[in-house]
Protein backbone atom coordinates (compact mmCIF):
# COMPACT_ATOMS: atom_id res chain seq x y z
CA UNK A 1 0.00 0.00 0.00
CA UNK A 2 2.52 2.55 0.71
CA UNK A 3 5.39 1.52 -2.07
CA UNK A 4 1.24 1.91 -4.18
CA UNK A 5 1.11 5.03 -2.73
CA UNK A 6 4.32 6.63 -3.18
CA UNK A 7 4.39 5.45 -6.92
CA UNK A 8 0.81 7.82 -7.04
CA UNK A 9 2.77 10.39 -5.86
CA UNK A 10 5.71 10.36 -8.22
CA UNK A 11 3.73 10.07 -11.61
CA UNK A 12 1.91 12.90 -10.18
CA UNK A 13 4.49 14.88 -9.32
CA UNK A 14 5.99 14.28 -12.91
CA UNK A 15 2.16 14.86 -14.40
CA UNK A 16 1.89 18.39 -13.08
CA UNK A 17 5.81 18.92 -14.19
CA UNK A 18 4.66 18.99 -17.57
CA UNK A 19 0.68 20.25 -17.09
CA UNK A 20 0.96 22.47 -14.86
CA UNK A 21 -2.05 24.26 -13.77
CA UNK A 22 -4.06 22.62 -16.61
CA UNK A 23 -3.44 19.08 -14.89
CA UNK A 24 -4.73 20.17 -11.83
CA UNK A 25 -8.07 21.30 -13.22
CA UNK A 26 -8.17 18.27 -15.16
CA UNK A 27 -7.80 16.39 -12.79
CA UNK A 28 -9.86 17.88 -9.74
CA UNK A 29 -12.33 17.99 -12.70
CA UNK A 30 -12.89 14.02 -13.01
CA UNK A 31 -12.72 13.92 -9.50
CA UNK A 32 -15.69 15.95 -9.30
CA UNK A 33 -17.31 13.91 -11.60
CA UNK A 34 -18.14 9.96 -10.97
CA UNK A 35 -14.39 8.94 -11.70
CA UNK A 36 -12.75 7.58 -8.50
CA UNK A 37 -9.44 9.82 -8.17
CA UNK A 38 -8.64 11.00 -4.64
CA UNK A 39 -8.07 14.43 -4.42
CA UNK A 40 -5.57 14.05 -1.96
CA UNK A 41 -3.11 12.29 -4.75
CA UNK A 42 -3.88 15.29 -6.79
CA UNK A 43 -3.39 19.00 -4.79
CA UNK A 44 -0.98 18.14 -2.59
CA UNK A 45 2.08 16.82 -5.06
CA UNK A 46 1.20 20.08 -6.94
CA UNK A 47 1.48 22.32 -3.68
CA UNK A 48 4.73 20.07 -2.95
CA UNK A 49 6.11 21.68 -6.39
CA UNK A 50 5.14 25.34 -5.71
CA UNK A 51 7.36 24.44 -2.52
CA UNK A 52 10.05 24.00 -4.39
CA UNK A 53 9.30 26.84 -6.87
CA UNK A 54 8.35 25.28 -9.60
CA UNK A 55 4.30 26.32 -9.56
CA UNK A 56 2.63 29.24 -7.46
CA UNK A 57 0.36 27.83 -4.19
CA UNK A 58 -2.45 30.33 -5.43
CA UNK A 59 -2.53 28.87 -8.82
CA UNK A 60 -2.41 25.28 -7.41
CA UNK A 61 -5.78 26.17 -5.31
CA UNK A 62 -7.34 28.28 -7.88
CA UNK A 63 -7.16 25.87 -10.61
CA UNK A 64 -8.28 23.17 -7.98
CA UNK A 65 -11.14 24.67 -7.07
CA UNK A 66 -12.15 26.09 -10.86
CA UNK A 67 -11.82 21.76 -11.74
CA UNK A 68 -13.73 20.86 -8.91
CA UNK A 69 -16.41 23.18 -9.62
CA UNK A 70 -16.22 22.42 -13.55
CA UNK A 71 -16.34 18.16 -12.39
CA UNK A 72 -19.91 19.44 -10.47
CA UNK A 73 -21.33 21.29 -13.15
CA UNK A 74 -21.03 18.24 -15.30
CA UNK A 75 -22.63 16.33 -12.57
CA UNK A 76 -25.58 18.85 -11.89
CA UNK A 77 -26.21 19.91 -15.77
CA UNK A 78 -26.57 15.45 -16.35
CA UNK A 79 -29.00 14.63 -13.25
CA UNK A 80 -30.84 17.99 -14.45
CA UNK A 81 -31.52 17.08 -18.35
CA UNK A 82 -31.90 13.07 -17.62
CA UNK A 83 -33.56 13.31 -14.13
CA UNK A 84 -33.29 10.72 -11.61
CA UNK A 85 -34.91 7.40 -12.80
CA UNK A 86 -31.98 7.51 -15.53
CA UNK A 87 -28.98 8.32 -12.90
CA UNK A 88 -30.49 5.46 -10.88
CA UNK A 89 -30.62 2.80 -13.90
CA UNK A 90 -26.86 3.83 -14.24
CA UNK A 91 -25.80 3.21 -10.90
CA UNK A 92 -27.68 -0.18 -11.10
CA UNK A 93 -25.63 -1.15 -13.78
CA UNK A 94 -22.34 1.16 -13.14
CA UNK A 95 -21.96 1.80 -10.26
CA UNK A 96 -19.77 -0.32 -9.20
CA UNK A 97 -17.23 0.87 -11.14
CA UNK A 98 -17.59 4.62 -9.83
CA UNK A 99 -17.29 3.07 -6.47
CA UNK A 100 -21.30 4.24 -5.84
CA UNK A 101 -23.62 1.70 -4.42
CA UNK A 102 -27.24 2.61 -4.62
CA UNK A 103 -27.98 2.61 -0.72
CA UNK A 104 -24.78 5.30 -0.94
CA UNK A 105 -26.45 7.23 -3.21
CA UNK A 106 -30.31 7.24 -1.49
CA UNK A 107 -28.28 8.15 2.06
CA UNK A 108 -26.52 11.31 -0.25
CA UNK A 109 -29.68 12.46 -1.56
CA UNK A 110 -31.63 12.26 1.54
CA UNK A 111 -28.94 14.29 3.23
CA UNK A 112 -29.70 17.31 0.55
CA UNK A 113 -32.90 17.34 1.10
CA UNK A 114 -32.72 17.04 4.70
CA UNK A 115 -30.63 19.91 5.38
CA UNK A 116 -31.38 22.05 2.01
CA UNK A 117 -28.96 24.22 0.11
CA UNK A 118 -26.71 23.96 2.72
CA UNK A 119 -25.40 20.58 1.90
CA UNK A 120 -24.19 21.57 -1.48
CA UNK A 121 -21.31 23.71 0.79
CA UNK A 122 -20.82 21.12 3.38
CA UNK A 123 -20.68 17.85 0.99
CA UNK A 124 -17.96 19.84 -0.76
CA UNK A 125 -15.52 18.72 2.76
CA UNK A 126 -16.92 15.35 3.32
CA UNK A 127 -15.27 11.71 1.94
CA UNK A 128 -17.80 9.91 -0.21
CA UNK A 129 -19.73 13.01 -0.78
CA UNK A 130 -18.32 15.54 -2.78
CA UNK A 131 -17.92 13.66 -5.90
CA UNK A 132 -22.07 13.34 -6.22
CA UNK A 133 -23.22 16.06 -3.89
CA UNK A 134 -24.09 18.02 -7.33
CA UNK A 135 -26.64 15.57 -8.56
CA UNK A 136 -29.79 15.73 -6.55
CA UNK A 137 -28.63 19.70 -6.72
CA UNK A 138 -29.79 18.98 -10.64
CA UNK A 139 -32.67 16.55 -9.83
CA UNK A 140 -34.13 19.25 -7.51
CA UNK A 141 -33.15 22.03 -10.10
CA UNK A 142 -31.21 24.35 -8.09
CA UNK A 143 -30.95 27.63 -8.82
CA UNK A 144 -27.29 28.05 -11.03
CA UNK A 145 -26.59 30.55 -8.89
CA UNK A 146 -26.17 29.37 -5.86
CA UNK A 147 -25.06 26.48 -6.80
CA UNK A 148 -22.13 27.53 -8.15
CA UNK A 149 -21.63 30.10 -5.16
CA UNK A 150 -21.17 27.20 -2.51
CA UNK A 151 -19.92 24.79 -4.36
CA UNK A 152 -17.23 27.19 -4.80
CA UNK A 153 -16.80 28.32 -1.53
CA UNK A 154 -16.55 24.68 -0.03
CA UNK A 155 -14.21 23.53 -3.02
CA UNK A 156 -11.79 26.53 -2.48
CA UNK A 157 -12.02 25.26 1.16
CA UNK A 158 -11.22 21.91 0.37
CA UNK A 159 -8.32 22.74 -1.90
CA UNK A 160 -6.86 25.42 0.12
CA UNK A 161 -6.62 22.61 2.95
CA UNK A 162 -4.86 19.66 1.11
CA UNK A 163 -2.71 22.52 -0.34
CA UNK A 164 -1.63 23.74 2.71
CA UNK A 165 -0.54 20.10 3.48
CA UNK A 166 0.82 19.66 0.07
CA UNK A 167 3.02 22.83 0.58
CA UNK A 168 4.79 22.31 4.45
CA UNK A 169 4.54 18.23 4.23
CA UNK A 170 4.74 17.48 0.85
CA UNK A 171 8.21 15.62 1.42
CA UNK A 172 7.52 13.37 4.45
CA UNK A 173 4.89 10.87 3.53
CA UNK A 174 3.82 10.32 7.58
CA UNK A 175 3.96 13.86 7.93
CA UNK A 176 1.53 14.06 4.81
CA UNK A 177 -1.01 11.71 5.61
CA UNK A 178 -0.89 12.18 9.58
CA UNK A 179 -1.82 15.95 8.78
CA UNK A 180 -4.42 15.18 6.11
CA UNK A 181 -6.19 12.18 8.37
CA UNK A 182 -6.44 14.91 11.40
CA UNK A 183 -7.34 17.66 9.13
CA UNK A 184 -10.03 15.73 7.30
CA UNK A 185 -11.89 14.89 10.83
CA UNK A 186 -11.28 18.07 11.89
CA UNK A 187 -13.59 19.21 9.00
CA UNK A 188 -15.90 16.59 9.66
CA UNK A 189 -16.17 18.18 13.10
CA UNK A 190 -16.74 21.53 11.10
CA UNK A 191 -19.51 20.03 9.22
CA UNK A 192 -21.55 18.75 11.59
CA UNK A 193 -21.46 21.74 13.74
CA UNK A 194 -22.55 24.06 10.94
CA UNK A 195 -25.39 21.59 10.15
CA UNK A 196 -26.17 21.12 13.56
CA UNK A 197 -26.13 25.49 13.59
CA UNK A 198 -28.15 25.22 10.49
CA UNK A 199 -31.15 23.42 11.97
CA UNK A 200 -31.25 24.74 15.07
CA UNK A 201 -31.82 28.16 13.36
CA UNK A 202 -34.36 26.93 10.87
CA UNK A 203 -36.04 25.46 13.93
CA UNK A 204 -35.98 28.42 15.73
CA UNK A 205 -37.48 30.46 12.33
CA UNK A 206 -40.61 27.95 11.77
CA UNK A 207 -41.65 28.81 15.40
CA UNK A 208 -41.17 32.07 15.67
CA UNK A 209 -40.49 34.61 18.30
CA UNK A 210 -41.62 33.71 21.84
CA UNK A 211 -45.51 35.72 22.83
CA UNK A 212 -44.49 38.34 25.06
CA UNK A 213 -45.70 37.26 28.78
CA UNK A 214 -48.53 38.83 30.58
Amino acid sequence: MKETFLVLIQKFLLFFEKSSYFGVFFLMALESTLVPIPSEIIIPPAAYLASKGKMNLFGVILSGTLGSLAGALLNYSLALKFGRPAFLRFIRRYGKYVLLTEISFMKMEGFWHNHGHISTFVGRLLPGLRHVISIPAGFARMALGIFCLYTTIGALLWCTFLAICGYYFGKNEALLKEYLHKGSYGLILFCIILISAYVWFKIKIKKGPKAPKK
